[in-house]
């Protein structure tokens, strides 16, 4: 958004949340976080997407709603009440956003909310645009109740997209913030026979790739946010390899990462092979295309 706006941000502790409100901030324009606490700070408004309720008066003037709250879906072993925790804080949330955004007099021009190539499930060595379909499996169903919450805003006429989001390379967080520390201690390897695609996008494209989407009117519906170049697991092992300087010799088993895993261990050995299309025709352009160097700016960064 080029002239300077207000914002809300759910999320915005989060690992990406973070990034792209430092990014909003230092343009100048103004940052709304949305909290589950009591707020502490001027910057900040209640929400609670259990109980389905937002204070609505801070999004009062607010030129876009970025939802990006949700439990990690890698942080704890997928028991019962876990998944149960992945889906309502996704779906009660966003639920949440899209009736308050819509009970504004004036609503905001754009409600963007997070979602991931998990919808996809697992693509094996076919790769996969927006226009496909939904796989099978838990995360494909949590992503289709995910984006299916945002309706009301869409009914509305408020322009939703979703940011389907690959593997955010990144030293602080996410799934390759656990990477480094193994891969520089010499412990990295790949997992499984390293055969699955790993669609990965570098930080600062993610969060270039978000505000891209806040500013291009055209782009609603699933807009996938990964790099256009898809590696596969061994390929990754082998540049964490190169970029760290450090041996790649421990492969760990399929059945090692199940038991240490548990069920999220299928969706580690999936593959997923995500092209950006929708964002690479609507003009944008990445700045770090390929893993050797989304790998490096993390390090940098």
């Amino acid at each position: 958004m080029e002239q300077q706006s207000k914002i809300a941000v759910s999320g915005a502790s989060g690992l990406i949340g973070r990034a792209l409100t430092r990014s909003l901030r230092a343009d100048g324009h103004e940052v709304v976080r949305l909290v589950r606490h009591e707020p502490k700070a001027p910057d900040e408004a209640r929400w609670d997407p259990k109980e389905q309720y937002v204070d609505t008066a801070a999004l009062v003037g607010c030129r876009a709603v970025v939802n990006l709250a949700g439990a990690g879906v890698g942080d704890h072993r997928w028991t019962q009440e876990y998944k149960r925790e992945i889906r309502d804080s996704r779906v009660l949330g966003t639920a949440a956003l899209a009736d308050a955004v819509v009970s504004l007099d004036e609503p905001p021009e754009v409600f963007l909310c997070g979602s991931a190539i998990g919808y996809y499930g697992d693509t094996g060595e076919r790769a996969v645009e927006e226009e496909a379909g939904p796989g099978d499996g838990f995360l494909p169903d949590v992503c289709v109740e995910w984006e299916a919450a945002a309706s009301a805003a869409e009914e509305a006429g408020v322009r939703t997209a979703f940011a389907r989001t690959g593997l955010v390379v990144a030293r602080e967080g996410g799934a390759w913030g656990r990477l480094f520390p193994l891969f520089r201690a010499g412990l990295g390897g790949r997992m499984g026979d390293g055969r699955q695609f790993w669609s990965f996008i570098a930080l600062h494209d993610e969060v270039a790739a978000l505000r891209h989407v806040l500013d291009t009117d055209t782009l609603t519906g699933p807009v996938n946010l990964t790099a256009p170049t898809p590696v596969t697991n061994r390929e990754v092992t082998a540049a964490m390899g190169r970029v760290l300087h450090r041996p790649t010799p421990f492969p760990v088993p399929a059945a090692a990462l199940k038991l240490a895993l548990g069920e999220f261990s299928s969706d580690v050995l999936s593959s997923q092979r995500v092209l950006p299309t929708r964002l690479l025709e609507s003009g944008f352009r990445f700045a770090f295309p390929h893993v050797d160097e989304a790998i490096a700016a993390a390090l940098a960064g």
